[in-house]
């Protein structure tokens, strides 16, 4: 027989199991753990939003810089520039997030 504890039990479990994932989801945001891989000819250096499905993009292919507008079914290049001569080379590896830093030192560390 299903009682009113049992679903509000029930409905408690399944907000703490959301509220994890959606938790979980923030901090893999917030600390750039959903950032795919650098390595490659092309980067992406940034981008924004212009309307509900319309972006500009900035990408890094060699030594050049595309801003693109992307479009359902389009992608067209707006602007060609060289890159900026503060930026790092191509070859320089990024910057490791802290947290990736903090993960390595402990999973380096000798267990006890």
């Amino acid at each position: 027989m299903v009682t009113a504890g049992s679903v509000l039990q029930l409905l408690l479990g399944l907000a703490v199991v959301l509220a994890m994932v959606l938790g979980a989801a923030w901090l893999a945001r917030r600390f750039g753990l959903n950032a795919g891989p650098t390595s490659g000819a092309m980067k992406l250096r940034g981008g924004v939003a212009l309307g509900p499905r319309e972006r500009a993009v900035l990408l890094e292919v060699r030594d050049t810089w595309l801003v693109v507008g992307v479009a359902p079914g389009q992608v067209r290049t707006l602007h060609t520039l060289p890159r900026p001569e503060d930026e790092a080379p191509q070859g320089e590896a990024p910057a490791t997030p802290a947290f990736a830093q903090w993960l390595r030192r402990l999973q380096e560390r000798p267990r006890a």
